[in-house]
């Protein structure tokens, strides 16, 4: 089922109550009375439809283009801040207090102090992994929406080491059913392995939306200001025309390396359009058409080594 801005947010809640945690994270609060979703979230200076994009994803983890492309991602930012500030300040903090209550957690009792030593360096970890988003990542982010390109750092850099932070928790949540001896009146140590079960399933979906809403709205982020800064370099190309550009240098190199327009574009976070045009561009500069002749073009000016360019054969 699609929740809509029109939809009362009692009868959201009602359908679903682990939407809770999201209203939390957007920063929403209770007592709502009979408002819709639209009008809670414009009460609290929430965007209405990122709201429903993450809550739709969530009841039907299916994303779709125009989601990823409706979304504030300043939004969606504040979010991913507060699920982080939830799970290090207090989920984990939480189920470390009620695994010290219900298990033995002395040197005597080898499973026991194991079992601890296990999640407290898991929690460091994940506190790792969240630090780095929320001092690097997302600072970039935040300089994309403010039309500052920063060429050290890409959102492909990030999602090519994001790693899933819910593995390790789902391990040590199989270790204790498996070889944690306890007693069958154990209430606290039955809560504390129902809140480890929860918790791997929030962290779960909190990792999806990182992978298919955060990290393809932030591609397209950069894809757009890719093009907003070659429409500038563009209008600004130096006088002589037979000057390449810097960014046509690149494409020069890219090609003497073998690559496929497509490999370029996303390799540059341009579209192919852009790379067609440049390629007319740098045949017309430079009177050479043929990746022969740009291979030997590039190796000449240094714009690439010897070593890498894949097929000698065509040189």
């Amino acid at each position: 089922m699609s929740y809509k801005a029109t939809d009362k947010m009692s009868s959201v809640i009602t359908r679903d109550y682990k939407l809770l945690q999201v209203m939390s994270r957007f920063g929403l609060a209770l007592g709502f009375g009979d408002k819709t979703v639209n009008e809670v979230c414009l009460n609290s200076g929430v965007d209405t439809q990122t709201f429903l994009d993450v809550v739709n994803f969530l009841s039907d983890a299916q994303p779709t283009t125009t989601m990823i492309q409706s979304l504030d991602v300043s939004t969606l930012i504040k979010y991913l801040r507060n699920a982080h500030t939830y799970f290090l300040d207090f989920k984990f903090p939480n189920i470390r207090r009620k695994l010290i209550e219900s298990i033995d957690c002395s040197r005597n009792n080898e499973i026991a102090f194991l079992i601890l030593k296990f999640f407290d360096a898991y929690i460091e970890e994940v506190r790792k992994h969240m630090n780095y988003e929320d001092e690097k990542v997302f600072p970039y982010v935040d300089s994309l929406l403010a039309k500052k390109q920063n060429s050290s750092f890409n959102i492909h850099v990030f999602s090519s080491h994001h790693d899933d932070i819910e593995e390790k928790l789902k391990e040590l949540k199989n270790i204790i059913i498996t070889y944690y001896p306890t007693q069958a009146d154990n209430n606290i140590f039955y809560s504390v392995l129902f809140d480890i079960f929860t918790t791997e399933q929030d962290l779960a979906h909190h990792t999806a939306i990182e992978n298919q809403l955060f990290i393809p709205a932030v591609s397209l982020l950069e894809r757009k200001a890719s093009e907003i800064e070659e429409e500038t370099l563009e209008s600004s190309e130096p006088a002589a025309k037979d000057e390449l550009s810097m960014r046509e240098k690149e494409i020069v190199a890219c090609v003497a390396k073998g690559m496929a327009n497509k490999e370029i574009a996303d390799a540059l976070f341009i579209s192919i359009h852009t790379v067609l045009t440049h390629r007319k561009n740098i045949a017309k500069k430079l009177q050479i058409h043929s990746p022969a002749g740009l291979t030997i073009y590039a190796i000449v000016n240094k714009l690439v080594e010897l070593k890498d360019i894949k097929d000698l054969s065509m040189l």
